[in-house]
């Protein structure tokens, strides 16, 4: 059995598409984070990870807070994705979500199992196996079936 990893913005949830993201951001705004629409198909992706949690696999986020280090924004920016996840993804029960400072080395923190994240150099410092967000359905199949 494995652990799941699946970063947000820019794998299943389109932050980098909302209308003036950065700035908004820039000004301290959270909203992008709650408003941003899926990347993928979430209903998809729901019966996949409740799937796999039945056969023993577990699932979590590993996410970045935005760019700034302020600890009221960091709070924000954390209640913004946790709502977006309960939103969305309403069925999954995460084993573990961890949204942690920008820049911070993902495998570090979580140590084991598989990635998702748009993030090339996330992947590549990734020490175990790391995908792209266009083979997040490939690679859950394939796990899947392997069971």
């Amino acid at each position: 059995m494995c652990k799941i990893w699946f970063d947000m913005d820019g794998t299943i949830a389109n932050l980098y598409g909302v209308t003036d993201w950065l700035p908004k951001l820039r000004a301290y705004d959270p909203s992008p984070y709650a408003v941003a629409k899926p990347l993928i198909n979430l209903s998809h992706l729901a019966r996949c990870l409740n799937k796999a949690q039945k056969l023993g696999h577990q699932i979590g986020i590993i996410s970045w807070l935005s760019k700034d280090p302020n600890p009221d924004y960091g709070l924000m920016v954390t209640h913004a994705k946790m709502i977006w996840l309960s939103n969305h993804l309403p069925s999954v029960k995460w084993d573990e979500i961890k949204i942690v400072p920008y820049g911070l080395n993902k495998w570090e923190i979580c140590g084991e199992g598989i990635l998702f994240d748009d993030e090339e150099r996330n992947r590549i410092a990734w020490g175990g196996e790391a995908y792209e967000p266009s083979e997040i359905f490939t690679i859950l199949n394939s796990i899947l079936k392997a069971d």
